[in-house]
């Protein structure tokens, strides 16, 4: 029997079971993986919270992992027992020795690219890929703002933004954390904890404010972001890290400068075969190239993936979380 980590009713980590289950046969167009490395990521919370639902209870957790093809569906034609892979977009149920996907949510991992890294990077380097390369695109000379600058998505996004030629500008909660998105390319930051956000960035554009804000903390920084983004310019939410924001009055943008607002997601960025494998390569190019660097700040066994998801939201991690089966 494999092992997993499930929820069978939504909750704080205490919800997550470590548990015996027996792994499907792969359909005709899925593939059965051998995981080797599993990422940690906000969504994993949204899921097991209840903020977002699950297809059904009790639920699989988790949607990004590295490992081996162990088999294959009868219409498989990509991939083959013993190919390398990737994914980054689930679906749900990542957290386990074994996950089965369809083919077209799987990409061919190059060489020279390890299981952890790839479990590190799959979701939030793609991510970044979509939000800094298609949602707004950077052509370099741009000033952007990043919320939290520091995690696993920013630590990748500061390095994205300086290889692009891109000024960003870093929210974080620490005087730790500023040093590290720092080393990490970003351009400045700006402490939230004692700083006032929207202020700062007004100093630092000479009054301009920033063309694009990328927002995946949600709730507590909605306000902050439409007062620090250009008029006619573009807030770009991402994620719910604070929780959601809704009641969200149209108005407010009106009188804000005509702004635009958008809330994207990877599966509708990747959805085919073809383009998360385009993404996907370009992502490997920067690792690959040495532009990006997968920063593996804490390992946990999949055992322990409550006290990885506490950890997480109580903001203690930098960098990519991987759990290892």
């Amino acid at each position: 029997m494999a092992k997993r980590i499930q929820f069978r009713a939504h909750g704080g980590p205490e919800v997550l079971e470590y548990v015996d289950y027996q792994p499907a046969e792969p359909g005709p167009k899925e593939v059965r993986v051998t995981n080797k490395a599993i990422g940690l990521n906000f969504i994993d919370t949204y899921y097991r919270s209840g903020l977002y639902p699950p297809p059904s209870l009790p639920s699989g957790v988790g949607s990004e992992g590295a490992g081996v093809v162990e088999a294959v569906g009868s219409d498989v034609t990509r991939f083959k027992i013993g190919d390398r892979v990737a994914y980054g977009s689930g679906p749900l149920g990542a957290y386990s020795d074994v996950h089965v996907l369809p083919e077209a949510n799987l990409v061919k991992l190059p060489d020279a690219i390890s299981f952890e890294q790839a479990a590190g990077v799959m979701l939030k380097g793609l991510t970044v890929q979509y939000l800094l390369r298609q949602t707004y695109e950077l052509r370099g000379g741009e000033t952007i703002l990043f919320h939290a600058a520091a995690g696993g998505v920013g630590s990748l996004a500061c390095q994205w933004a300086r290889a692009l030629g891109v000024k960003l500008i870093g929210t974080v909660s620490s005087a730790e954390k500023a040093a590290l998105a720092k080393a990490n390319g970003a351009w400045a930051t700006i402490d939230y904890s004692h700083e006032n956000v929207a202020q700062r960035v007004l100093e630092l554009t000479d009054g301009k404010k920033v063309p694009v804000v990328y927002d995946g903390v949600g709730k507590d920084t909605w306000l902050t972001s439409l007062d620090s983004v250009a008029p006619r310019g573009l807030v770009v939410s991402f994620g719910n890290a604070s929780g959601a924001v809704d009641g969200v009055n149209l108005g407010i943008l009106a009188g804000k400068g005509s702004l635009y607002v958008t809330r994207p997601t990877l599966s509708t960025y990747a959805n085919n075969a073809e383009s998360l494998q385009r993404m996907a390569e370009e992502l490997f190019e920067m690792i690959i190239g040495g532009k990006l660097t997968v920063d593996i700040s804490q390992r946990y066994p999949l055992a322990e993936a409550a006290k990885a998801q506490t950890e997480l939201s109580a903001r203690r991690t930098t960098g990519s979380v991987v759990l290892l089966p």
